[in-house]
């Protein structure tokens, strides 16, 4: 009989420290992009592809996690699993959503004065249990899968990319998963070239092309991150914490190329980032041993805050946009409040986690063993 509950294995400590570099940089990224406005003036430039990197993290860390378990692991037991990893944040991050709607009010969003409470009630719902909306009924005019928490909708995909991985991709030969990785780099090239956009900014819609988009960079890093597991020889690498968070920092934060002229030239760049620059830093990140008692702290509390930083501070970034548009606040400019609303993100995510989000995992993960 398959066993239900199987115990953690060790993480990557580097690797945590990563995800939380790079979800600290999303946030600095959505405060430069509600102040700036226009993508050819970010300060981050490529921020955005942050959530590639996550993507291709997490088909590494799924990859080692579960590769060698399914022979005592039933599908419903990963489902699980993977539920109790990642739901409890989706949640609190719709109910945050909720609360701050109505403190968003702004020209640019007029639709939030006109809309009934019971109407946020259940887009708060459908929000907890992962169920995208149509533009045509969407309660903010941004387009949003998820309108009171737009990040959700990359939540949306990892759930995607974990059944393709659990039904089908897992049992793929590695000459398979080569193909699908080669297959999934092409269109990722051919989007950043053709497009017309210049970048890989989307997937955040239910409309058709943003849809496709939303594959397109999903299934390029996920399942090279697990075939990077699969096929990786780690190395030693010294001091690899420290030249990856540079790595990602540089990669994220480059000017665009090409300008409005040649938009093909940064999304070019862009697709190459994504199939060379991150597994190479997911590489040298799984291959680095942390010694030093400090980075280790610094590792781990980045890696605990990645996932509720993310997946709770884009409330306070519309609230944010909304007074940057209407210029609402008596006090202070942009870069100072930018800080206290990022100081804010923090506090809040680090509460959730702690009074909300631990203690919940954990208390799932008890009711499955007495289920058990």
């Amino acid at each position: 009989m398959k066993q239900a509950i199987l115990s953690s294995k060790p993480h990557y400590p580097i690797l945590d420290g990563l995800r939380g570099v790079a979800a600290v940089v999303v946030v600095i990224f959505h405060l430069c992009e509600a102040y700036t406005g226009n993508k050819f003036t970010q300060a981050i430039n490529h921020g955005y592809l942050a959530v590639d990197f996550f993507f291709l993290l997490s088909g590494f860390v799924i990859g080692y996690a579960y590769d060698d378990r399914w022979h005592k692991m039933s599908l419903g037991s990963f489902f699980k699993r993977r539920l109790i990893r990642l739901q409890p944040m989706v949640v609190i991050g719709s109910i945050i959503g909720a609360l701050f709607y109505y403190t968003q009010t702004t020209t640019m969003w007029p639709m939030i004065e006109t809309t009934p409470v019971w109407k946020v009630i259940v887009f708060m719902v459908l929000g907890a249990l992962m169920i995208p909306v149509t533009p045509s009924v969407e309660i903010r005019g941004w387009t949003e899968n998820y309108p009171l928490n737009g990040p959700a909708w990359s939540l949306f995909f990892e759930y995607i990319a974990n059944i393709l991985y659990a039904i089908f991709i897992r049992k793929f030969p590695k000459w398979a998963l080569w193909l699908l990785v080669i297959v999934s780099a092409f269109f990722l090239i051919h989007w950043g070239v053709t497009s017309g956009n210049g970048d890989m900014i989307g997937g955040w819609s239910m409309d058709p092309i943003q849809i496709k988009l939303g594959f397109i960079r999903l299934m390029y890093p996920f399942f090279a991150g697990l075939l990077l597991f699969r096929i990786g020889k780690l190395a030693t690498i010294k001091h690899a914490f420290l030249w990856c968070s540079l790595l990602v920092l540089i990669t994220l934060s480059l000017p665009r190329f090409g300008g409005e002229q040649h938009l093909w030239i940064n999304g070019l760049y862009e697709a190459l980032i994504i199939i060379f620059a991150f597994p190479f830093i997911v590489y040298l990140g799984a291959s680095g041993e942390i010694h030093n008692a400090t980075q280790k702290k610094i590792c781990k509390f980045l890696g605990d805050i990645s996932y509720p930083i993310y997946i709770t501070h884009y409330p306070l970034i519309y609230l944010y946009t909304a007074w940057i548009h209407d210029n609402k606040l008596p006090f202070g400019n942009p870069f100072t409040v930018g800080v206290l609303i990022f100081i804010t993100a923090m506090i809040i995510a680090y509460g959730c986690l702690k009074l909300y989000d631990e203690p919940v995992r954990k208390w799932l993960q008890k009711k499955q063993a007495q289920n058990r």
